[in-house]
């Protein structure tokens, strides 16, 4: 059942939230997949029995008994939050993040916390405190990262929604890779935190994980909206389709980088579909600044790191994940003006981006360039059938995470395998609402390619 039918059925008292977090918390426990590293069942039923009295004394809940699973790095009170690190094994959050207040006061109830990379940092979900999280299609693969455990979750039919985080796609190419819908907000639509100290500043977002456009909206509509205690959180106004709509594909976002050709030619299927259901779209690419690619932006992931970690880290190196301090000894290594250089280029793409959107509403483009890979690599050996590098398959996500814009992944197709990649849609910051209408439009037209 889909979040939106629980939660009907929940209301009409045709079945209840125990009921529902009951079936989601046995699926869980039979699940070989690792997506869910921690569950409380005496809490998720406590929190059950009280949506159930909730709906039984006339409360209207728009997530009435929807069991959720939760990225471990976002606080949910009384659970145990690690963010896939020793250093915080035993962690358990004083409160909730605004966003999961939010979910639980709309009758959500958490099942389990969700796998992540160490950090969310990283491409893959593993860590030295959980293990590898494993693709729901073939275990011996990653479902990537680093919302990994969420989007294996879903897509695994375990729960209906999950809530990631997102800095430079972690909620988008997980989703892509195993067939489920992953949302970027736009920056500040959704408030962030109370939670832990972010090496990502000012691009990470809370993003919904669900099977359809629908649930992620639900979930979206339910968190969004300001709040005092996150001064970059922002109340989002209704934004209608213009007249007609100006749509854009962009097969490479506009850069130089190798796609799989079943990818890409999976991708040009589903805009051909699109256009021919009726949609004006026209090829063009964004115009990025000379020489600017993910590179230019990856010392603020260091060097945030090493800022937060970097004295446990010469404390004791082994309590990290190797990739992990390959990232914080980089970033100890940089200089102010590698920082500043950095944040430079994240303001380029952030003004091209939104120069892009004064002349298209929407810009179509690839999730990821490639399927999944086994979970023993950063990345794939070749995109392309060129050598790539261990970020190569994450390089069509970052930009809209430091330009703040909306984007989301739908599934659009599989490859000779069967493995599942995703069409991504990006719009305006401000604009989440007109992407989601696109995109629901768009998953309805492309629902014979999945």
């Amino acid at each position: 059942m889909r979040a939106t039918e629980i939660a009907s059925a929940v209301t009409a008292r045709r079945t209840t939230a125990m009921e529902m977090a009951e079936q989601a918390l046995a699926r869980i426990a039979a699940s070989d997949l690792n997506a869910v590293v921690t569950t409380d069942p005496r809490r998720t039923r406590a929190d059950a029995e009280a949506v159930d009295r909730r709906v039984t004394s006339g409360e209207t809940l728009p997530l009435a008994g929807v069991p959720v699973v939760v990225k471990d790095n976002i606080w949910a009170a009384g659970w145990r939050i690690t963010q896939g690190s020793r250093l915080f094994a035993d962690f358990v959050a004083p409160e909730d993040a605004i966003a999961i207040a939010r979910l639980r006061r709309a009758g959500a109830v958490i099942v389990g916390i969700g796998a992540t990379s160490e950090f969310a940092c990283k491409g893959v979900t593993t860590s030295l405190l959980y293990g590898p999280t494993r693709h729901p299609l073939d275990p011996r693969l990653t479902p990537g990262g680093s919302s990994g455990g969420p989007a294996a979750a879903v897509a695994a039919g375990l729960v209906p929604l999950a809530i990631g985080t997102d800095a430079g796609g972690s909620s988008r190419r997980p989703p892509a890779h195993v067939g489920v819908v992953g949302f970027k907000p736009s920056y500040g639509a959704i408030p962030y935190g109370p939670g832990f100290a972010e090496p990502f500043w000012r691009i990470s977002v809370i993003a919904p994980i669900a099977a359809d456009v629908a649930d992620a909206r639900l979930a979206f509509e339910v968190m969004a909206g300001a709040d005092p205690r996150d001064p970059d959180s922002f109340d989002l106004r209704s934004t209608a389709a213009g007249t007609p709509l100006r749509l854009a594909f962009s097969p490479r976002l506009g850069l130089d980088v190798a796609v799989d050709d079943e990818v890409s030619a999976g991708l040009q299927q589903a805009v051909d579909r699109l256009r021919a259901s009726g949609l004006a779209i026209v090829d063009k690419d964004p115009i990025w600044p000379a020489d600017l690619a993910e590179d230019a932006v990856m010392p603020l992931q260091h060097a945030g790191l090493a800022a937060l970690y970097g004295e446990a880290f010469r404390s004791d190196p082994a309590q990290f994940d190797p990739d992990i301090a390959k990232q914080i000894e980089r970033g100890l290594g940089l200089s102010g003006s590698d920082v500043g250089r950095a944040l430079e280029a994240s303001t380029r793409i952030a003004r091209a981006f939104a120069a892009f959107f004064t002349e298209i509403d929407v810009l179509l483009a690839p999730t990821v360039p490639c399927v999944a890979w086994p979970f023993t690599q950063l990345g794939p050996s070749e995109i392309g059938g060129k050598p790539a590098t261990p970020r190569a398959h994450a390089v069509f996500t970052p930009f809209a995470n430091h330009a703040g814009v909306p984007a989301i992944s739908i599934p659009c197709g599989r490859n000779s395998q069967g493995l599942p990649f995703g069409l991504q849609l990006i719009t305006a910051r401000g604009h989440d609402r007109l992407l989601l209408d696109v995109a629901a439009n768009a998953e309805c037209v492309l629902a014979g390619l999945i």
